[in-house]
């Protein structure tokens, strides 16, 4: 991970770097026992491994899938890291569309199945959103994340040596901010408003959050920002977003 100081942003390559689906779930059972009273709301995010063929990702995804299932409330069916290699391929129509019914075939045999979120790249052309829009009703998931990091490097003002020095990996942070707009927007439009958008990327403020909500997205999401921001964005982003709220009653 390295921190792109003038631009407020990140590159990472990091991957899914973990000791796997099993311990992961054993530590959020533990964290369940022991929260009390606590009200946390934990998402569990699936991929397939680095090494699994595209052709097999499904058996990675169920896995994660049934391991997972009792130690969170909801699912993020991850298809856009640009860290493990061929992963991104998958948010093509046919994968996606067979995965995605796979998971909702799986989580309807629960007795009470649980939301699954499909996490999308900003890089994704309109023609690819249309399609996302079209999986979204066909599988009949609860909705979509916008967006994971970008695999472009357009516009950063960090020294195009330093850039090239750090190599490979998925950019976030302000230099994300107005892409996963963009995006959430042209969802948002497109689709009618038929599912809720989490919103992600860029940011940093209250003004942030309140662009990606007019924009269409129903909650958001902040990762970069807390580096350069610290813990307290959230409760500040929160405040002020309520005393918007209030003023406009």
């Amino acid at each position: 991970m390295f921190r792109l100081k003038a631009d407020g942003g990140l590159i990472n390559r990091m991957g899914f770097n973990n000791k796997g689906v099993g311990p992961a779930a054993e530590r959020l059972r533990h964290f369940a026992r022991n929260r009390g009273n606590r009200q946390v709301i934990v998402g569990g995010n699936i991929g397939k491994n680095k090494d699994t063929p595209n052709e097999s990702a499904l058996t990675d995804y169920i896995l994660s899938f049934r391991e997972l299932f009792d130690a969170v409330d909801y699912f993020v069916v991850n298809v856009s890291s640009p860290n493990t290699p061929g992963l991104r391929d998958l948010q093509e129509r046919e994968p996606l569309t067979k995965l995605l019914t796979a998971l909702q075939k799986e989580n309807r045999k629960q007795p009470a199945p649980k939301p699954i979120l499909l996490k999308i790249a900003p890089d994704l052309t309109n023609g690819q959103l249309d399609d996302i829009i079209a999986i979204v009703a066909e599988t009949g998931i609860a909705g979509v994340i916008a967006t994971n990091t970008t695999i472009s490097r357009a516009g950063l003002k960090t020294n195009p040596a330093d850039v090239e020095q750090i190599g490979a990996g998925g950019v976030s942070g302000k230099p994300l901010r107005e892409r996963s707009t963009e995006v959430i927007r042209y969802l948002h439009q497109q689709s009618g408003a038929a599912f809720p958008i989490i919103g992600v990327g860029g940011i940093f403020s209250a003004d942030d959050a309140r662009e990606k909500l007019n924009a269409g997205a129903s909650l958001v999401q902040v990762y970069t920002s807390f580096i350069y921001e610290g813990p307290g964005l959230a409760k500040r982003i929160n405040k002020a977003l309520l005393q918007t709220s209030t003023l406009l009653k």
